[in-house]
């Protein structure tokens, strides 16, 4: 008993450290976001802002936590490393060296590729941090006082490196999370971004009605509905497909081993909130460049991707459907799975071993990720219809709700995980002490 309880609070005390780690690394990150870049006049940004509301300023914001309309030194914040670790996922399917790096090198394979995608989130980070800068330099506010105070190469350079500085530090946060905290870093981050900007999307729909936009009716209405959305995607979220599994009974000297049952859990929706987030990455910064460019043509581009415009969400099912696939495959190999079975005498009934097996579990996995698919862009696609119909933030839309549930059961499985590895190697420590003794 003695034992078991010192396990316990050990396991706690651990648990709290990391906790605490998490909370200050998330509180450095707010920190940054309201850290302006010099050169700009922020009275004339936020009037720039305020005109700009409901736009894919708003969306972008919201991922960058706020950081866009203070144009901080993390206004960039997460989505350049989003976007490398897209090419780069990309890469391991089309570069058979890649591939082999990804696969057959193991820890040191991966650390090269780490160090790959931190190389492209500067490349990457340079070209939008210039495309910014130079935005910036042709954005007025409704008065007509310009946004940068003293336009040039001086200021280009500086935003640039700036922003350069700013997301590598964001990146380096996220990948700090993951190691010495609970859960993983870049969605903690995104998270924390969205869960901030909750109550001004409250103060901004009290403004709604109290301006008679939006009825106290509707908005009674929108928070009966957002529940019973989190209720929905909770539920889906669990949904598992379990496929049976029998093992055979092999005999190894005098004892008999294998004979029982199990099952083999595949997930409704196995590529989490990836989708979402991968999609909105691709999608939201061209789009925020042609926003802020000078080139009236362009800026008559980036319109058509305006987040309640059709070619927009077009794109953004679309997208969704393709790294549902691409992420699932990435993480799980039917093969591997039923060479695995074959290795330890799995089945499963009525099933062949081998080939068979692997197709079976093919098949099943895609119809369930095409089933995950479909509920993803459900969800997403809400943004479009409330704030297209009643002027909804978009800290209520759908993709912001799938992503602080998604996160938030990812961090609880992780945090009991935790808790249960902490207690297994705590009683596996003292069996090796009683056995010495």
């Amino acid at each position: 008993m003695a034992a078991g309880a010192t396990n316990k609070m050990e396991a706690q005390a651990t648990l709290a450290k990391r906790l605490g780690w998490t909370f200050l690394i998330l509180c450095c990150y707010r920190i940054g976001v309201h850290v302006p870049i010099p050169g700009v006049d922020a009275a004339a940004l936020a009037s720039f802002f305020e005109t700009m509301q409901g736009t894919l300023f708003s969306l972008f914001d919201m991922f960058s936590g706020g950081g866009l309309s203070n144009v901080s030194v993390f206004a960039l914040g997460v989505m350049p490393y989003i976007s490398a670790s897209i090419i780069m996922q990309l890469l391991q399917v089309i570069s058979p060296d890649i591939k082999r790096m990804a696969r057959e090198e193991g820890q040191a394979g991966r650390r090269k590729i780490t160090q790959y995608t931190r190389y492209l989130t500067v490349a990457i980070t340079l070209v939008q941090g210039l495309g910014v800068a130079i935005g910036l330099e042709n954005m007025t506010s409704p008065t007509g006082t310009p946004v940068v105070l003293h336009p040039g190469w001086e200021f280009r350079l500086v935003t640039m490196i700036t922003f350069t500085a700013g997301s590598v530090l964001v990146m380096w946060l996220g990948e700090q999370i993951t190691e010495r905290g609970i859960g993983n870093g870049i969605s903690l981050i995104i998270f924390c971004g969205i869960v901030v900007g909750i109550p001004r999307g409250i103060i901004q729909s009290y403004a709604l009605i109290e301006a008679g936009d939006m009825s106290i009716f509707m908005a009674i209405l929108l928070l009966v509905f957002m529940a019973a959305v989190t209720v929905f995607i909770v539920f889906v979220e669990r949904a598992q497909r379990r496929i049976p599994i029998s093992y055979a009974k092999r005999q190894v000297g005098r004892k008999m081993f294998g004979g029982q049952n199990s099952h083999l859990p595949l997930r409704l929706n196995t590529a989490g909130v990836i989708p979402p987030i991968f999609a909105s990455s691709l999608l939201l910064f061209p789009a925020t460049v042609g926003q802020f460019s000078g080139n009236e043509y362009v800026r008559q581009l980036a319109d058509l991707f305006s987040p309640n415009g059709i070619l927009y969400n077009i794109l953004y099912v679309g997208l969704m459907f393709f790294f549902c696939y691409f992420y699932t495959a990435i993480i799980f190999d039917p093969k591997d799975m039923a060479e695995n079975l074959k290795k330890a005498a799995g089945f499963i009934p009525g099933i062949s071993p081998g080939k068979k097996t692997e197709e079976y579990i093919d098949t099943v996995l895609s119809r369930l990720t095409f089933s995950g698919a479909i509920y993803i862009s459900l969800v997403c696609l809400m943004p479009m219809l409330l704030i297209s119909k009643f002027n909804v933030p978009f800290y209520f839309g759908g993709t912001s709700l799938l992503i602080l549930v998604g996160v938030a059961m990812d961090f609880m499985n992780e945090v009991e995980s935790h808790m249960i590895s902490s207690q297994y190697q705590g009683l596996m420590q003292k069996a090796r002490k009683s056995g010495k003794a």
